[in-house]
């Protein structure tokens, strides 16, 4: 069998195999709410062959989310739409579902990417939040500066959101803790300006982080899967975040029962720099892997079976997580199980276009 395609234990659920959907924003939500479009999008995947389907960052408050169109779960009504296509998703096909919970800090209150790089429409947008009152870039908005008591907001609305995810149905829960959002904020000395408990060295910037996790920790069923996504390094030099900090901070994650760590990059800063190629973020997931001995999710243009087959194989990470390749094509899997000698599950509606495709 190839090693892209061996089963996955987390806990108690088991991904049939290691591909992951990496979890892609859609700006398609009305009110925070679930739609139709989110109903397709993510059910079309449940038929794909895949190990594991994570829904798009979901905020976990309105002044949280990235856009006016981002997904959100702070009401009964936005759970009930989640939970209508977690049904759907379980009902299609093997692959589990999981829920990336998120908030977007200084990064919220903007516009539609295709609308351009800019905030939102005043009649749409709302003031964010974050450690410091820095903004991301010129032509951003100045988040206010969040104090103890929206601190502690912030870690009930993400215990909160956790307890509506499980309730849901979702199998799997990642913390969003990347990409300049505001966990990422807290623990980048290039937002976080603080000199307070929360602010300064590493350890007390990794604080508030952490105290998220131990939210959703304390309230996510233990038998299911718990993940964090981090930005491994910043891409600026020792000035910012780096994969030294990520493998301290991954070793914390671990130590709280965090399952798996979905390692990423970048996101804190315009004035990053990275070059792109295919893998260029494997070798962070390699390096916590080894560093922390704790399991991984490889991410950063993977699109070819047999550059994926071979990250698990070289034990370079655990999983590997696709976006684009698979916005391109949904049935990436199909292709990989042909590409390297193997069979996915395929609903009975598809099966026609399946031996079509061998």
């Amino acid at each position: 069998m190839p090693h892209l395609f061996e089963p996955l234990a987390l806990n108690s659920v088991t991904l049939p195999n290691r591909i992951v959907i990496a979890p892609m924003c859609q700006y398609s939500a009305v009110e925070g709410l679930a739609t139709d479009w989110h109903m397709v999008h993510l059910g079309r995947y449940a038929a794909a062959g895949v190990g594991l389907i994570i829904a798009e960052a979901t905020h976990v408050s309105a002044v949280g989310r990235i856009t006016p169109g981002c997904l959100g779960l702070y009401t009964d009504a936005h759970e009930q739409a989640l939970a209508r296509i977690v049904r759907f998703m379980k009902e299609t096909g093997p692959a589990l579902t999981g829920i990336q919970l998120a908030h977007a800090g200084r990064k919220a209150s903007m516009s539609e990417p295709w609308k351009g790089v800019k905030p939102a429409d005043k009649a749409k947008g709302w003031v964010s939040v974050g450690p410091s009152a820095v903004a991301f870039d010129e032509g951003w908005q100045i988040p206010k500066a969040l104090d103890e008591a929206g601190m502690d907001r912030i870690v009930e609305e993400f215990r909160t959101a956790a307890l509506r995810s499980a309730r849901a149905g979702f199998d799997v829960c990642e913390v969003h803790s990347a990409h300049g959002y505001l966990m990422h904020e807290f623990l980048s000395p290039i937002s976080n300006k603080r000199n307070d408990d929360y602010g300064g060295s590493r350890e007390n910037r990794m604080r508030f982080p952490l105290r998220i996790v131990d939210a959703v920790r304390e309230v996510w069923p233990k038998e299911r899967g718990l993940l964090v996504r981090l930005s491994a390094t910043d891409y600026v030099g020792e000035e910012g975040w780096t994969l030294e900090d990520s493998i301290a901070y991954a070793k914390e994650l671990k130590a709280r029962g965090v399952d798996m760590i979905d390692v990423s990059g970048g996101g804190s800063s315009p004035k990053q720099k990275l070059e792109l190629k295919p893998g260029y973020q494997v070798p962070f997931a390699e390096a916590i892997k080894k560093a922390v001995e704790v399991p991984t999710i490889a991410v950063g243009l993977i699109t070819k079976p047999e550059q994926a087959d071979a990250i698990i194989r070289e034990g370079k990470a655990d999983a590997i997580a696709i976006a684009r390749a698979l916005l391109n094509d949904p049935f990436w899997a199909w292709r990989a199980a042909d590409a390297l000698g193997h069979e996915v599950a395929v609903p009975n509606q598809y099966l026609r276009g399946r031996k079509l495709a061998v």
